[in-house]
């Protein structure tokens, strides 16, 4: 069989027959068919398909399943990533660049000798990394609902997918499937959850928001005691989501900034009631109503009199004492407040 072509039609079509693109198993020690190890690359790498070769070589071919890549040194494919890398009397070298998905499968090397034909064959495993492909938007939930998101993702070997609860506190693995299931959710169980892909190339993470909306309450609140003449500050705290929204009342009746001298302050979950100057008819009980969508919580808070001086205003004292034209004069002032306080603190006990 002198024609090259005839030739390679021939051992095509042995090959066809005899593996049927098959993965070749390992364990097959025929000499008339060779068999190298699997080969695996990863999805866009090249690779290089080597097949040895001797003296006594009259004829070589690669062959992908049926399809002749090379005949010798012809190039019989039309894909511009195959290319000869090596033909002398001892190796057969192909190389395929950016490997893709459909390039996995049966390889043959076929070689014509004085004697028979002689094919070594070596299956391609493409790997590809894995891609979250469908994944939850963002979620806004009432508190007691139940929440159920999921994460969809590709790849080779298939990825396996895992949820975590990143916040507040990072946890452990929620869940070892595409879907996370959270029934009759709580406020504990807002947050940022994340989700990986992953297989033996590589990771893919994506993350979703889950926001728990629920009424308000109140976190923090103290009466306050303060002489007249000085600076008050009641003090309301409340959280929500969303955000709650404030109001005062003193008795049955609204406060508003700027009224009597008196400023109210919101920042975020605090409320503050300022007043500047306090007098006799500030003194009493007041009424902190913290409101959103959901509903809303009120609280009670006294401003009462006190006839004791703060910490702050003896501090001032004796910074200003200290300050005088005189040190004698500073020494005394110090002594006196000194003296002011260990009274203060012996009526206590």
């Amino acid at each position: 069989m002198n024609n090259p072509i005839c030739w390679v039609i021939l051992i095509g079509m042995t090959i066809l027959f005899l593996q049927q693109g098959v993965p070749v198993q390992s364990g097959d020690t025929s000499p008339f068919n060779r068999v190298m190890d699997n080969l695996t690359v990863r999805q866009g790498d090249s690779v290089l398909l080597r097949c040895a070769i001797d003296n006594q070589m009259m004829r070589t071919a690669w062959l992908n399943r049926s399809t002749i890549l090379f005949a010798g040194r012809d190039k019989w494919t039309l894909d511009e990533r195959v290319s000869l890398q090596t033909y002398n009397n001892r190796e057969y070298t192909i190389k395929i660049n950016n490997v893709q998905v459909q390039d996995e499968g049966l390889y043959t090397c076929a070689v014509q000798t004085n004697l028979n034909p002689r094919t070594t064959n070596v299956h391609l495993i493409v790997q590809v990394p894995p891609t979250i492909v469908n994944i939850s938007s963002d979620v806004s939930v009432n508190e007691g609902a139940n929440v159920s998101i999921v994460c969809l993702a590709t790849g080779k070997p298939e990825p396996v997918v895992t949820w975590r609860h990143l916040s507040p506190i990072a946890q452990g693995f929620l869940s070892e499937e595409e879907y996370l299931e959270i029934p009759a959710i709580t406020k504990q169980s807002a947050g940022v959850y994340e989700c990986s892909a992953s297989n033996e190339v590589s990771t893919d993470i994506k993350k979703v928001q889950v926001i728990v909306n629920f009424p308000p309450y109140i976190s923090n609140a103290k009466n306050l005691g303060v002489a007249v003449g000085q600076k008050g500050i009641l003090r309301c705290e409340a959280i929500a989501v969303p955000t709650a929204a404030f109001e005062w009342y003193i008795e049955d009746r609204r406060i508003f900034n700027g009224l009597n001298g008196i400023q109210i302050q919101n920042k975020g979950r605090l409320s503050m009631l300022t007043f500047f100057n306090v007098s006799e008819e500030d003194y009493g009980n007041y009424t902190c109503m913290a409101t959103n969508k959901l509903g809303n919580v009120t609280t009670s808070l006294i401003l009462y009199e006190t006839n004791e001086p703060t910490s702050s205003t003896l501090v001032q004292d004796l910074g200003a004492a200290q300050d005088g034209k005189s040190s004698g004069t500073g020494i005394h002032a110090s002594a006196y407040l000194l003296m002011i306080l260990c009274v203060q603190l012996l009526l206590k006990f």
